[in-house]
């Protein structure tokens, strides 16, 4: 699935493609992608002849400012995809999303599992939006090692399920959430309300170098191919993992197998020497 450093090349593919631009026709083909608004023509209706003045983006959600003071929000899902193309270039299946705009570019929103949506939220719709319901963003605004043991007391559930509950930091997945916990040496299964600060600090501090470097090499695409950059390239962070996806290769630290656990039913990958 679609991470933050995922989400952010995304944002920025859109920003050069959207900034100052206007979506002439917007069309919508998937009921589910319109979910968060009344139908699809309401998404369409009030996206047309509408010029974007800045490209956001919070954990997830991709975040667009409009003219009219509406704002579009936009989650990728499970394996959705924006694409950045001309109207002469073939609609891929699953393309649920199409905005014209008035240089010939067309923004594309292709989502086969259709767990992504594209919406459109005026001043008072995006106070119940998803948005407000979000912790710090991750990566650009992270929570300090003080604002996080906070954010984590009292909390049974392990580490690993905190980190990929969006209310808590925005913008960790599955990925990510193995990764940061091996650079800061911390087993995915600990409990997140015994964190101390000094594992909160390595905490915050591995989540924005983790993130970072996987922005620097343009996001994971796994064997699946669900992620693309939307000109069509893959990204380039799978070979530089050092957990995830190598249950019983050596760590690249210690040499230690790697192991693989079910942490509330999602797969965790760890160094049982390296992690504790």
């Amino acid at each position: 699935m679609p991470e933050l450093p995922e989400v952010e090349i995304t944002r920025r593919h859109l920003e050069v493609a959207l900034i100052g631009r206007t979506m002439v026709r917007v069309g919508v083909h998937h009921d589910r992608t319109a979910r968060l608004n009344v139908s699809r023509s309401e998404v369409e209706s009030r996206l047309s002849n509408r010029s974007v003045l800045s490209t956001g983006r919070h954990g997830k959600f991709l975040v667009v400012s409009l003219d009219d003071g509406q704002t579009m929000v936009a989650h990728l899902g499970m394996s959705g995809r924006f694409s950045i193309a001309s109207r002469s270039d073939p609609i891929l299946t699953h393309t649920h999303f199409v905005a014209q705009l008035d240089d010939g570019v067309e923004v594309r929103f292709i989502d086969p599992r259709t767990f992504g949506f594209v919406s459109v939220f005026d001043e008072e719709e995006i106070d119940r939006s998803p948005l407000p319901r979000l912790g710090p963003d991750a990566w650009n605004d992270p929570p300090t090692p003080g604002q996080l043991v906070s954010r984590l007391s009292g909390r049974s559930a392990s580490i690993k399920a905190l980190l990929l509950d969006q209310g808590v930091v925005a913008g960790l997945g599955n990925i990510y959430a193995d990764e940061v916990l091996f650079l800061a040496g911390i087993r995915p299964t600990r409990m997140g309300g015994k964190i101390s600060l000094a594992s909160a600090r390595r905490l915050v501090e591995a989540m924005v170098l983790v993130l970072g470097n996987a922005i620097e090499h343009g996001g994971t695409t796994l064997d699946d191919l669900a992620y693309l950059l939307p000109d069509g390239r893959a990204g380039d962070n799978l070979g530089r993992l050092a957990v995830y996806g190598r249950d019983g290769l050596p760590c690249l630290s210690c040499e230690t197998p790697i192991r693989k656990v079910l942490v509330q039913a999602r797969s965790s990958h760890y160094c049982p020497s390296c992690q504790k």
